[in-house]
């Protein structure tokens, strides 16, 4: 269809592809389990907004420059791993309050644009996620498409789709996780002890994601 080729088993391994743990997934699971489904979907958003960057410019032949270029590689791996650990650094270094005497002295919830701008960039600025869209995507077009580059922008669609549809079911999860953990514990210490060893945790796994893709080679 349009010049595809195995169609089901494209978005199949799609899926699977999509379910990987990863920098997004951990993202959405943050942030839906601290603020809500909204938080958790606007991530959600931002990362599929930095996934159409992704798809065109692997489509235009842009990303090819990205696996010819070992200085462009290195440069955009840079700053992206960079992003990851400066995420990493500021969940590490934040502190959940204690019960909150009254609501005005809760902690603001972050704005849903800087959380989409959060998962943009933990995106965009991933090169592996370009290499991968270059290497994996034209196995499914076929060899005598009249138009690649509309057949590429086709998968890319269905492939960000199939995406979005996972990503917001992580978010409905973590958004009901954090809800039914906020129940358990209440509003004494152990929630604000909870959020912190999570903040915590979460912290050490962006910095781990940042030196990985930092040490990370093209393929």
């Amino acid at each position: 269809m349009f010049g595809t080729q195995d169609l089901t088993l494209f978005v199949i391994s799609g899926l699977l592809l999509n379910i990987t743990p990863g920098p997004d997934s951990l993202l959405i699971l943050a942030r839906s389990a601290g603020q809500g489904f909204r938080a958790g979907s606007a991530a959600a958003l931002g990362i599929g907004a930095g996934t159409c960057v992704h798809v065109l410019a692997a489509a235009l032949g842009l990303s090819a420059l990205l696996s010819a270029s070992a200085w462009a590689f290195t440069a955009v791996k840079l700053v992206g791993a960079a992003y990851l650990v400066y995420l990493g650094l500021a969940m590490l270094r934040s502190r959940a309050r204690p019960a909150a005497a009254t609501p005005s002295e809760a902690p603001a919830p972050a704005p849903l644009w800087q959380i989409f701008r959060q998962g943009f960039l933990t995106n965009v600025l991933n090169p592996k996620v370009a290499l991968f869209f270059l290497a994996f995507v034209p196995q499914f077009i076929a060899p005598d498409a009249p138009h690649k580059a509309l057949a590429f922008l086709l998968l890319g669609a269905i492939f960000n789709l199939n995406g979005m549809l996972w990503c917001h079911a992580l978010a409905w999860m973590g958004a009901l996780a954090g809800r039914r953990v906020r129940a358990g514990l209440g509003h004494d210490g152990r929630l604000a002890r909870l959020t912190s060893w999570l903040n915590r945790t979460m912290g050490a796994l962006f910095l781990a994601f940042g030196l990985r893709l930092a040490l990370s080679q093209a393929r």
